[in-house]
């Protein structure tokens, strides 16, 4: 699980269809800080709503997001747990 700032949202015209119709985020990750920037910016399917600008709580945990997305076969890997109060 890591903290991420919502910096924008990704339209793709050719995805997975296990992809289709749900929202892409693009998240920079943060350090444990919360300031700094961890790594480059990450594309994330978010089940919950956040908007850009919010801090939310994603895992890499691509078990959990094939799960999540009903396809055994989906190659999403990140996806969002939790937006912060």
């Amino acid at each position: 699980m890591q903290l991420g700032l919502v910096i924008g949202k990704a339209t793709a015209t050719i995805k997975h269809p296990s992809v289709r119709g749900q929202r892409l985020l693009l998240i920079q990750p943060l350090m444990a800080d919360e300031r700094r920037p961890d790594g480059f910016p990450l594309l994330v399917v978010d089940t919950l709503g956040a908007a850009v600008g919010e801090t939310v709580m994603m895992t890499s945990d691509g078990r959990g997001a094939r799960q999540l997305l009903k396809d055994d076969l989906s190659p999403v890997r990140w996806t969002t747990l939790g937006i912060r109060d």
